[in-house]
C-alpha cells in the first residue's frame, strides 16, 4: 500500500498533467488523493515544497525507463529505436506526467528555484544518454545531448500542448544523425 504522501504526490502530478498549474493546491490534492483535509500539508509545508516532491517522483519513475533504452545502443539504429521507445512511454502510458513536466517547464520561466530543481532533474536523465553518445562516436557529445532533449522537448509541445502528431522515428533519427555527424 503506498503512503500517504506517495499517494499525494501522485495527486499532485494528475492535477498538473491534466488541470494545469492553477489546480494545484493542497485542499485539491488531498481530495483527488482521498486522503483526510490537511495530509498534503503535513508532508509539503510549501507549494514549492509539493513541487520539489512531484519534480523528485517524476524522476524516480523515468528515469528507469530512460536508463534501460540508453545501455545498449551499439549503433546509430538501435539510439534512435531506444529514443523512439522513451517518446512513445512518454506520450503513451506516461502522458499525464509529461504533461505536468512541460506545465511545470514554462512555470519555471518565472520561478528561479523551479527551474534549477527541473535542471538537476535534466542534468541527471542527460547522465543515462551522455555515455551512447560517447560510444557512437559524437564529435561533441554535450551538443549532441543538447540537440536531443532539444528535439524531444519540442516535439512534446506539438504533441502535447498543440496535439499536432509528429512521427517521432524521422525527427529523432535526423537530429541524432547530424548530432553525431553522420
Amino acid at each position: 500500500m503506498r503512503s500517504n504522501r506517495d499517494r499525494a504526490v501522485a495527486a499532485a502530478v494528475e492535477l498538473l498533467g491534466t488541470e494545469g498549474l492553477r489546480s494545484l493546491t493542497h485542499a485539491r490534492v488531498d481530495e483527488r488523493a482521498g486522503l483526510p483535509k490537511g495530509s498534503t500539508s503535513n508532508h509539503f509545508r510549501t507549494r514549492a515544497a509539493l513541487l520539489d516532491g512531484v519534480l523528485g517522483w517524476m524522476l524516480e519513475s523515468e528515469l528507469p525507463e530512460v536508463d534501460s533504452a540508453s545501455r545498449g545502443p551499439v549503433t546509430v539504429e538501435e539510439l534512435v529505436e531506444s529514443l523512439v521507445g522513451v517518446y512513445e512511454f512518454m506520450t503513451g502510458p506516461n502522458r499525464t506526467v509529461t504533461t505536468a513536466r512541460m506545465v511545470l517547464l514554462m512555470e519555471a520561466a518565472h520561478d528561479p528555484a523551479l527551474r534549477e530543481a527541473l535542471s538537476r532533474g535534466r542534468a541527471t536523465m542527460e547522465a543515462a544518454l551522455l555515455p551512447s553518445l560517447v560510444r557512437l562516436g559524437a564529435p561533441d557529445p554535450q551538443l549532441a545531448l543538447d540537440a536531443v532533449a532539444a528535439c524531444f522537448e519540442g516535439l512534446f509541445l506539438h504533441d502535447l500542448g498543440r496535439h499536432a502528431l509528429v512521427e517521432p522515428r524521422p525527427v529523432l533519427d535526423l537530429v541524432v544523425r547530424a548530432a553525431l555527424g553522420r
